[in-house]
């Protein structure tokens, strides 16, 4: 009910367009409103102060670093930046939540969401990363606090008040994000602000979202039955549409970035920056007052001109909560326009100089110690070791474990239903999903004792926050994929790049023919059949692999992708599902002749 009000304007500060909010407050010093807009981007669910290598070291452009981030420090600065300001808001530009810390990320991110509501959040464009779920889970379950699962074990945890998760007190918009089937969009395309002058009129600030158009098909967001349209196009049809309902302010909240070219530039410069968004900057009305942007991770303020010539702020804030960007707008209180000569802008470093708010770090204290807890949460037993040492073949027990976790994983539904799965043991480029091993009796934590293994254990061992796809290759095409586990480089040395598979395939191989002739089709066995050249196979593979992101490009030209469970929370219900494993010989993958390669 919450987020029906939100949605059709009516709140408790008043009646806003399209689920704005209306900021009642006291007339300003002159004949102007001025509006403080704040922004975060690409948080990610960096409650903890981040590492330097998370963010946690940012340059000042003076040869000198100043160390930043921490939800608790973040919330020391938005109070001290909004002071009494009359009129003052706070967004984000997406990336909010699908957090990488555990302590985050194993309680569906909730505890993120419990942050950002204290902080004050209003509203947030959709990042990529909103989309690592499904837009149901977005919408249903983030935004309106609908639970799933058993309630305190998969969703719906009790928060540091010892309520149960309500949901967002804010809401998202997209306005390029689409039902692939009806052109209808995840969420609203824009939001509308309303705030009081002077004489007491109400005059409007709209904020039009759009995201990257490549958030459908990027691996950790990969939703098929999404599709992404152009933003420009979208957001001129977004600024016409404001436009006649009488807004004459409008803010483009984007999640698409850029970077300087000098990675030391300081987090309040603008240095020989470049990137899509100023590509799009060139081609959006210039009815857009004032661009915030995001997904890049880096921080730049810059006042570029539109294409009427006139400068508007182009910003981005950094990431993991580590700088806000603050805009400050006046209206001219009789047209409702913006007076362009007037906007400021600055990027705010959040340094751990100040003390940090109380109220905040007792939910990221709660937070950490579930986290603890959840960690030494026991889900299986197992009889023996598994590691990523590989034999001879390039087999190891840990990268055969993962595998046959994804077959299962594909294997839960009709839709998904998967011939094989592959998992890259150790990818040509880019990440690896075999992130660690299981060692038999290692006694690593308190818990962890008689061979059992434990939630936090199984979550660093595999996965990186990506989904399990299914995929439609031809035989060919399958057996060009497993000749892409030897790739020559440009020094003519041969890269290995080994794949494991589900215990239904069996394959060997002869390193002594050349590159990309290894593995004769006759060699594949799948559920004890030869592989078909011409037959359709349906493989699960981790939709980053799928993409060609770990350098498998023979996947290219997959057909009827079906998104199934993602590697974390999967591996999970397999073990606990399993209850106790043990490795399997290492009997998949055969040399067929030990001679020397060919160059």
């Amino acid at each position: 009910m919450r987020n029906f009000l939100r949605r059709i304007g009516v709140i408790a500060a008043g009646t806003a367009l399209l689920g704005g909010a209306l900021s009642v407050s006291p007339a300003a010093a002159d004949d102007t409103v001025d509006v403080q807009l704040l922004s975060i981007t690409d948080f990610h669910g960096h409650l903890q102060p981040p590492t330097a290598g998370q963010g946690g070291s940012i340059p000042t452009g003076r040869g000198t670093s100043v160390t930043v981030g921490g939800a608790a420090y973040l919330a020391t600065h938005l109070q001290r930046l909004r002071g009494d300001h009359p009129r003052s808001v706070t967004f984000a530009t997406g990336d909010s939540f699908a957090g990488w810390p555990f302590e985050v990320d194993a309680f569906q991110d909730e505890p993120t969401i419990e942050v950002l509501n204290k902080l004050g959040v209003r509203f947030s464009a959709l990042g990529n990363h909103e989309l690592d779920v499904s837009p149901e889970f977005l919408v249903q379950h983030m935004e309106e606090g609908r639970c799933f699962g058993e309630v305190d074990v998969d969703s719906c945890f009790t928060d540091s008040t010892g309520q149960r998760f309500h949901g967002a007190d804010f809401d998202f918009q997209s306005g390029n994000i689409v039902d692939a089937r009806t052109g209808r969009t995840v969420v609203d395309p824009y939001r509308v602000e309303w705030f009081r002058s002077a004489g007491g009129k109400r005059i409007p600030v709209g904020f039009i979202s759009t995201t990257v158009e490549g958030s459908v098909t990027n691996s950790t967001s990969f939703q098929p039955q999404l599709r992404a349209l152009d933003q420009a196009r979208t957001i001129e049809r977004h600024t016409r549409e404001l436009k006649r309902r009488g807004v004459e302010a409008i803010v483009l909240n984007v999640h698409e970035g850029g970077s300087p070219t000098d990675v030391t530039a300081g987090y309040d410069a603008c240095d020989s920056v470049f990137g899509p968004v100023f590509e799009l900057a060139k081609k959006v009305p210039a009815e857009i007052d004032a661009i915030v942007t995001g997904d890049w991770h880096w921080r730049f303020n810059c006042m570029v001109p539109d294409p009427a010539g006139v400068p508007r702020p182009i910003v981005e804030a950094g990431h993991h909560g580590g700088v806000i960007n603050e805009i400050n707008l006046s209206l001219d209180p009789r047209t409702g326009e913006v007076l362009r000569d007037r906007t400021r802008s600055v990027n705010h470093a959040v340094t751990r100089d100040v003390a940090p708010d109380r109220e905040v770090q007792k939910i990221v204290d709660y937070w950490a110690a579930r986290g603890a807890e959840r960690f030494a949460e026991p889900l299986a037993r197992q009889t023996g070791s598994f590691t990523r040492t590989a034999n001879a073949a390039g087999e190891s027990t840990a990268a055969d474990l993962y595998a046959d976790a994804q077959y299962w994983n594909a294997n839960r539904t009709r839709q998904g239903r998967a011939d094989l799965s592959l998992i890259s043991a150790r990818p040509a480029k880019g990440s690896n999903a075999v992130r660690g091993d299981l060692p038999f009796g290692r006694g690593s934590h308190p818990a962890d004792a008689d061979g059992r293994i434990l939630f936090g254990e199984s979550w660093n061992a595999y996965g990186y926050g990506n989904p399990v796809l299914t995929v439609s290759v031809k035989g060919r095409q399958l057996d060009a994929i497993l000749e892409q586990q030897w790739q020559k480089q440009a020094d003519g040395t041969v890269r290995s790049a080994p794949l494991a598979v589900s215990r239904n395939v069996s394959y060997s191989y002869d390193p002594a023919r050349a590159v990309g002739d290894r593995v004769a089709p006759g060699d594949v066995r799948i559920n004890g059949r030869p592989l078909d050249p011409a037959r359709t196979y349906r493989v699960a593979a981790l939709a980053y692999t799928v993409i060609g992101a770990d350098g498998y490009g023979a996947f290219t030209g997959y057909t009827a992708p079906v998104r199934n469970g993602a590697d974390h929370e999967s591996f999970v219900d397999y073990l606990k599902t399993r209850k106790t494993i043990s490795p399997a010989p290492l009997d998949r993958v055969r040399i067929k002749a030990k001679a020397k390669a060919k160059s």
